[in-house]
């Protein structure tokens, strides 16, 4: 008897192990074909590999960036994702160029992002770009603001999104013309010591000469220096009639209260200030024209939501570094629902078609073909008169965007038969 329940044991198992592995066979070929309702189809993320400095003298813009990047995935995910996959953003410290490469590198190779983006060191970003082009690979350029990456270094696997270093400086330098700040005046400059200050440095030069103005001094400043008083002493005996910045990250920010401090009378203007640092230094310190991609006061529908939902999860209003990500990441959801795909050659085709964003302000952006430029309006701004603050995050005063609405958006960028890009 126990001999022939042994038996029925012996052959309920071998069933139901055939059973099993029958199973299992069934389940692995139709994930293979790619059947949808499987276990696997549905935990099929997609990947998108960010770059950004949080450490270093961009590091507060970087985790701006992050923030930004983060909220726009979970708004993106909250909504059903992107073809009804979930948005997985692996977001890292890009350091330094070197190991901003390397990390892009193995995002592609080990991570398998379907696309880079992120950035704000233009040095980094080109390395990045190089990388992108390599593996054929899209990347979206988010805050790096060089001319070159545009021009020379272009390559058709890179997007820009932040405005470049010559509309910058012509959102400003039109004020200055408009104030009398220019022609007939000595200028005395101070630029950081790589890519982007050199850049920028040359297009402020290029603006200057253009409009009658005298260049009498530019100081190179490592990107590591804090204690700007030999810098402020050479100004103080130069005596200008303007000092202008082509700074960048935590510079301005102790430049601007060092130059508050030593109590000089020339007027300061720059031609690059992200709001993070205008915070930083504080009301009392900063003053003069500076320019910016985006500000917290914009009153556009998506603007104000896009604000109130940042300041309700962290505490405090957005930068415009965290508005870059967050618009870069909602333009990638458009571009890869609307030609249902990840692949890298039709999200470029749909970049390159002059399709239409909301970029939460009153005009909406596209993409020039030839050079991957994001058009979209700039604003210049100054400070408000003392005493007129809400807060520490409301003494900034935001003049009309440019160009105006009656004019083209390429009218301040640089026209195709300036650039050197070549695709």
């Amino acid at each position: 008897m126990e001999h022939e329940k042994g038996k029925a044991v012996s052959v309920l198992r071998s069933t139901a192990r055939r059973s099993v592995l029958k199973a299992g066979a069934a389940l692995a070929g139709s994930a293979a074909l790619g059947l949808p309702g499987m276990v696997m189809a549905q935990g099929d993320k997609i990947r998108i590999g960010h770059l950004t400095p949080e450490t270093g003298f961009l590091g507060v813009l970087g985790k701006y960036a992050v923030m930004g990047v983060q909220l726009a995935r979970d708004e993106i995910n909250a909504s059903g994702g992107v073809m009804g996959r979930q948005l997985d953003v692996i977001s890292e410290d890009s350091v330094n160029p070197q190991v901003a490469s390397t990390k892009a590198q193995r995002m592609i190779e080990r991570d398998k992002v379907a696309v880079l983006m992120g950035e704000i060191n233009s040095a980094s970003a080109l390395t990045i770009s190089q990388v992108a082009e390599r593996y054929h690979t899209l990347f979206m350029c988010t805050g790096a603001r060089s001319d070159v990456l545009r021009g020379k270094d272009c390559n058709r696997y890179t997007f820009y999104v932040d405005i470049p270093v010559t509309v910058m400086v012509n959102a400003v330098g039109l004020a200055l013309v408009r104030d009398n700040l220019v022609k007939g005046k000595k200028i005395y400059s101070l630029t950081a010591d790589y890519l982007f200050g050199h850049d920028l440095s040359k297009a402020a030069k290029k603006f200057f000469a253009a409009n009658g103005g005298i260049q009498i001094g530019d100081e190179l400043v490592a990107t590591d220096v804090t204690d700007f008083s030999p810098y402020l002493m050479k100004i103080r005996q130069a005596q200008p009639d303007l000092v202008a910045t082509n700074l960048a990250g935590n510079q301005v920010t102790n430049f601007v209260k060092q130059y508050a401090e030593f109590g000089l009378p020339y007027p300061v203007v720059g031609f690059n200030l992200n709001t993070a640092d205008a915070w930083a230094a504080g009301e009392g310190n900063l003053s003069g024209i500076w320019p910016t991609v985006w500000h917290q006061d914009l009153k556009t529908p998506g603007s104000e939501a896009f604000v109130a939902n940042f300041t309700k999860r962290y505490g405090k209003p957005p930068e415009n570094h965290a508005w870059v990500e967050y618009v870069t990441l909602k333009m990638l959801a458009q571009a890869m629902n609307a030609t249902k795909s990840t692949d890298t050659e039709k999200l470029i085709a749909y970049f390159e078609s002059g399709a239409k964003f909301d970029i939460l302000k009153a005009r909406e952006g596209y993409f020039r073909s030839w050079d991957h430029q994001l058009m979209q309006e700039a604003y210049p701004f100054t400070v408000k008169p003392k005493g007129q603050s809400k807060n520490k995050y409301d003494f900034l005063q935001f003049g009309e965007a440019v160009p105006a609405s009656n004019q083209p958006l390429e009218m301040m960028a640089p026209t195709k038969a300036e650039s050197a890009c070549k695709m």
